[in-house]
């Protein structure tokens, strides 16, 4: 971070002599939130650079570690970014409804990051016309757009911002040709960068926000929908086959879910800062060893899960009244046995390609399985006659089918330089990634188990409850996909700015996801409303099924506002590196607002389901507005400055684990 005093950008050196600075000394010291997980996951790879340092496995990658460190000089888009400062909790491929994933620690920024750091200091560097524009201002659409993402107070388009003194590129930038100003390489970029930001030059507009937001967001709806689309297969084609079948899969997929799926994503969440932390140090041998470990440990895990989803019949019979239901949905989880090695190697997949910024893999990977588990439900259901097994059996297949075209794909194409082979390394330190692991499964657990009892309440109600429950929480967990994508993307721009130390136009960005949720609330509101009875007929053709989704489906509408504010603040808070304080409140008011409200209201008050769906709408709107309130009355500048002391920390973590 530069040195220099930058008060109005609220740097660290800004508070000297104010009242912060008492608090805020130079070597800062950070809560246990930030620095906790750092000494676990150092000494998990420490541990295993010693394992394998003498082993031909991690031969080749030792080789091209010794190539790689060269003078840092040389890279100075990898050294000097400053827009890289990714927040904790970013698991791509996943996503439910109301479930914020925490993480546990900030993952190093992989190249993809990097590239995208550069991009966006250039951009901010022309907007506040430090930089000429990509177009010369010779047309009105250019003109206008300067003039749309320029920032108040910018100099303006005929002027440019001379910063220190000229570089290499200074000439041919300052020259007025016919020809695009070309783009001044990466160390001249990040001179001008930390001169603008010592200057106090560099600011943004709610209109550059709005569009940096949609741009993150949107490949990561299109990730998210992808994925859940699977489900949504599953459910679309039981709801052909009966009222019985349909509360069947959501009690089925919801137990599955409980018991099995979250808890491997909670898991699974410590590669997030294992691999990453392994590629950043130039150690990329060490990324598909911690895969395989985790793997292996999630297989092993599994297996007392799979003998309890294959004696699962008495015990869902006694949560739920109806015996029909719960045999149904204990055949389900007898054939979803099958596919729970897949489950655990594609979320493995996922944090070994994403460590190397290759998130498209995992996009491309979804995008073939996807049709292809439509195109299994409608074969084995209905062509082949499988009936309700056949869903069952579509769905297992596919999640094997996930990991093994992500396989296909880093074999065949890129991702491979991190995959040494199998070793029986893999076999052993397991004991520190489990201390890693635990926090981060606890917390999503927790978190999501709140469905799950409200779908057992919702079976106390009947067949036709728990089917209309069934249709319920699949919407809302598919509309869901737009908010959380949107947080997961304010989460990152907020996290980059507060690295940049860029307090400013961090709060604007978090302003402008704000009103963004809101929008997206409220069109999610608009579709609930007027469609209500023609999404519910998608699902099934049971008119008692459809009356009471119909019915309770108002209040989903009223939910969905709340439900994308609680997201979005939530990831503001992950940016800030505050999201402790988010999974606190989740947790508060899901136990103490959401099942109180919703249990009593639904058997106490007689209102069956809906009474469950305002519990958690009021829940929900606990939630959004003690993040707003906090948020309202957040100290910004303290942010800033922790950020620059885990970035110190962590350059220093790295740091020592290349010299091993």
């Amino acid at each position: 971070m530069h040195e220099d005093p930058s008060p109005g950008l609220g740097r660290p050196d800004d508070r000297r002599g104010s009242v912060l600075s008492s608090l805020l000394p130079e070597s800062l010291s950070l809560p246990p939130l930030y620095l906790s997980t750092s000494p676990i996951a150092r000494e998990i790879l420490q541990h295993d650079i010693e394992d394998v340092s003498d082993e031909s496995a991690i031969a080749s990658s030792s080789e091209s570690d010794s190539d790689a460190e060269v003078d840092p000089s040389a890279d100075p888009s990898a050294e000097d970014v400053k827009l890289a400062f990714h927040p904790s909790g970013i698991v791509y491929g996943c996503g439910f409804s109301t479930i914020p994933l925490p993480g546990v620690d900030r993952p190093v920024p992989n190249p993809r990051e990097i590239e995208e750091s550069l991009r966006a200091e250039v951009e901010l560097l022309r907007d506040n016309d430090i930089l000429p524009p990509k177009h010369r201002h010779g047309s009105v659409v250019e003109r206008v757009y300067h003039h749309i993402f320029s920032p108040e107070g910018s100099p303006g388009h005929e002027t440019y911002v001379t910063l220190g003194g000229p570089a290499e590129t200074t000439p041919l930038l300052m020259v007025d040709t016919e020809d695009e100003p070309q783009t001044p390489p990466p160390e001249d970029v990040h001179k001008l960068w930390e001169e603008a930001v010592a200057a106090h030059h560099l600011k943004t507009s709610w209109q550059r926000e709005t569009k940096t937001l949609v741009l993150y967001a949107l490949p990561l709806i299109l990730t998210f929908v992808l994925h859940y689309s699977v489900t949504i297969g599953s459910v679309l084609t039981v709801g052909r086959l009966g009222m019985l079948e349909l509360g069947a899969v959501n009690l089925a997929t919801m137990t599955a879910s409980i018991t099995c799926y979250v808890p491997v994503q909670g898991l699974a969440t410590c590669l997030d800062t294992l691999c990453s932390i392994a590629y950043g140090a130039k150690q990329p041998g060490l990324v598909g060893l911690q895969c395989q470990r985790m793997t292996i440990l999630l297989w092993l895990l599994m297996a007392p899960i799979a003998v309890v989803w294959w004696f699962s019949e008495p015990i869902l019979t006694a949560l739920v009244p109806d015996g029909d239901i719960a045999h149904l949905a204990a055949v389900y989880l007898r054939i979803l046995i099958i596919g729970m090695p897949g489950v655990a190697a594609f979320e493995s997949g996922k944090r070994f390609v994403q460590s190397q910024g290759l998130f498209h893999i995992t996009t491309i990977s979804l995008a073939l399985g996807a049709p292809l588990s439509f195109l299994q439900n409608y074969v084995f259901v209905f062509c082949w006659g499988w009936g309700f097994s056949g869903a069952a059996m579509a769905m297992a297949i596919t999640q094997n089918l996930l990991p093994v075209l992500l396989v296909l794909y880093v074999w065949l194409f890129e991702g491979s330089e991190c995959w040494n082979g199998l070793s029986r390394k893999a076999l052993r330190n397991w004991g520190p990634m489990i201390r890693l692991a635990l926090p981060g499964m606890v917390m999503v657990w927790c978190q999501f188990s709140v469905l799950e009892i409200l779908t057992i309440a919702a079976g106390q109600f009947g067949p036709a409850k728990l089917a209309a429950q069934s249709i319920l929480v699949t919407v809302t967990s598919t509309s869901f996909n737009i908010p959380f994508p949107l947080a997961i993307a304010t989460s990152t721009r907020v996290a980059n700015m507060i690295g940049a130390g860029l307090s400013d136009a961090a709060q604007l960005t978090a302003k402008v996801a704000v009103v963004a949720a809101c929008v997206v609330g409220t069109i999610n509101f608009s579709l609930y409303v007027g469609l209500r009875k023609q999404i519910a007929r998608v699902f099934t053709p049971d008119e008692e099924v459809i009356a009471i989704t119909s019915k309770v489906m108002l209040i989903c509408a009223c939910m969905q506002i709340v439900d994308s504010l609680a997201a979005v603040t939530h990831g503001i808070l992950r940016g800030l590196g505050r999201q402790a304080i988010g999974s606190y409140a989740n947790l508060l008011s899901y136990y103490l607002i959401a099942l109180p409200v919703g249990l009593s209201t639904a058997f106490a008050l007689g209102w069956e389901l809906s009474g469950l769906w305002i519990g958690l709408t009021a829940g929900l709107a606990a939630v959004s507005a003690i993040e707003l309130l906090y948020l309202c009355h957040a100290d910004w500048e303290i942010a800033v400055a922790q950020a620059e002391s885990i970035m110190r920390s962590e350059d220093a973590t790295n740091a020592e684990l290349k010299h091993h």
